[in-house]
């Protein structure tokens, strides 16, 4: 105690930086997470190599330009660039509230961990990936023309931006994990940085260009108009952070939950499934009263009805990208909820393992429940089918293949999902971030091999006979469910008592 007093903040940020670091080592499965660690690298070091092929591409369109410098194109299309940012980060990045529990009880400053992992995510390598993008860009039609110092300029600007993109998302990540309503911070948020296009009498893509424009020249030119107005955002926005990460982890540590006796649908109509109707009804509790998987489950409901409605009622995603579109929106409760198959379940692991078979009945129950959420993705993109934007044909082969194959392949995960998700807390529980590289490798693919194959089958096939050769996987992989289902739980049961440790040890 005597020595953690007398740290000082400098040696307490390099302390939990290496205590970060050799996190990944501690955790459970590690090997299996290394595994999938090297092929998220490998599909960083491929997005590297587009962000620099998008670099040599508007590289191409500034030098060739008479209206705009390259600072200003690149600064004008900046916004769009930071938006993608942020929400890609709801996939990658941690916020410092969900990695501060191990350290709580240590006697620390009020708020030094929150500043260490605050100084970890501003300088993580990952603020700098999109430096592939802006150095080539610079390097090519910056430098040459206005110099070094001017590209310097606009890449200090850049990267602080992008800090300033980590910080403004670790702010609304912590706000919405707390209430849903919070949404509407960012949704504001947008809509005032995207305000030129459609707000006053000069409204368009000329208003935007040239008012975002303008920073990338004042970069340039060492404007302290500019750096000035980024540095303080970035410092406002440090400190609302500390303030909203501390009371964040400390309000949910101080909570107590008040237990009230209500009224539950005993769900009747389920007993006719026998044991698996049973687990049909504790799935479907859970999702009602457990604050995690309720959240998740509501999310992928609410990404539904936007998916459905943009591609429904709008231009945007006409053509291919209606096929594009309707592959990631029946594939959204696989991808946020059934993923994390078993997670939730560490918590009572013991209890599902006290009869024999009882993780079949479990995965069925989940596999039969959530194929058939999917009527509702169907039901709402059946205004694509009336606008002949899509065929029914098309959109029932979909539905097969994503309650086939990608919903086949999210229940694999039984055999390798090892941690325990917490119910209810969101900040200071163990398992409260998506971290695992596998399900993120798993995810991807689930998005991208159907879409390869609605994509080829129908252009080798025919259109007709192609349809028709999806639903038939669909239909084969949905009707031998009991055989894959049973080979996940012989696979399980191989390596039970390791599953049971690691649910334990991650509670």
């Amino acid at each position: 105690m005597e020595r953690a007093n007398r740290m000082t903040r400098w040696e307490i940020i390099k302390t939990l930086r290496k205590h970060s670091s050799l996190s990944d080592e501690r955790v459970v499965a590690a090997n299996q997470r290394r595994i999938a660690k090297v092929l998220g690298i490998v599909l960083s070091i491929l997005g590297v190599f587009y962000l620099i092929f998008l670099s040599i591409m508007l590289a191409l369109i500034a030098n060739s330009s008479k209206r705009e410098t390259a600072a200003e194109l690149m600064f004008g299309i900046l916004p769009f660039i930071l938006t993608l940012d942020f929400f890609m980060r709801f996939m990658m990045q941690q916020t410092p509230s969900q990695r501060i529990k191990p350290y709580i009880l240590l006697p620390l400053g009020k708020y030094a961990c929150i500043d260490a992992f605050m100084f970890n995510s501003i300088t993580s390598y990952g603020n700098l990936i999109w430096m592939a993008l802006f150095i080539p860009y610079s390097i090519m039609s910056i430098i040459f023309v206005e110099g070094f110092w001017a590209t310097i300029g606009f890449l200090l600007a850049v990267y602080l931006l992008i800090i300033v993109n980590s910080q403004w998302y670790m702010l609304a990540r912590t706000m919405i994990n707390r209430k849903y309503w919070w949404w509407l911070l960012p949704a504001v948020v947008y809509a005032i940085i995207y305000s030129p296009l459609y707000l006053g009498s000069n409204a368009g893509f000329k208003t935007f260009f040239d008012l975002y424009g303008s920073v990338g020249e004042g970069a340039t030119h060492w404007s302290l108009l500019t750096f000035g107005g980024i540095l303080l955002l970035l410092v406002v926005l440090i400190a609302i952070n500390r303030k909203v990460q501390y009371h964040s982890v400390y309000n949910e540590l101080a909570h107590v939950e008040t237990t009230e006796i209500k009224h539950v649908s005993e769900f009747r109509q389920l007993d006719r499934f026998g044991a698996i109707g049973e687990y049909m009804k504790l799935e479907i509790k859970s999702i009602m009263r457990n604050k995690n998987i309720r959240k998740g489950f509501i999310s992928a409901n609410i990404l539904i009805l936007m998916f459905s409605m943009a591609i429904s009622f709008t231009n945007i995603y006409d053509g291919g990208m209606t096929k594009f579109l309707a592959v990631y929106n029946f594939a959204i409760y696989g991808a946020m909820v059934l993923v994390r198959i078993m997670c939730y379940e560490g918590n009572y692991i013991d209890c599902l393992m006290v009869h024999k078979e009882n993780i079949i009945s479990l995965l069925k129950a989940k596999y039969f429940l959530y194929s058939s959420f999917l009527l509702l993705p169907m039901l709402l993109m059946l205004p694509t089918v009336f606008m002949g934007k899509c065929t029914l044909l098309m959109l029932i082969a979909v539905m097969l293949l994503t309650a086939g194959p990608v919903h086949a392949a999210f229940v694999y995960m039984a055999v390798f999902n090892k941690q325990t998700l917490p119910l209810n807390t969101k900040f200071i529980g163990k398992g409260s971030v998506e971290n695992s590289f596998l399900q993120i490798v798993v995810e991807l693919a689930a998005f991208s091999l159907p879409l390869i194959l609605i994509i080829f089958i129908p252009t080798i096939m025919g259109e007709t006979a192609g349809t028709i050769v999806l639903m038939l996987i669909g239909i084969a992989v949905i009707a031998t469910n009991r055989f894959w289902i049973r080979d996940i739980y012989r696979r399980m049961m191989k390596k039970r008592y390791d599953t049971l440790e690691s649910f334990r040890a991650t509670r």
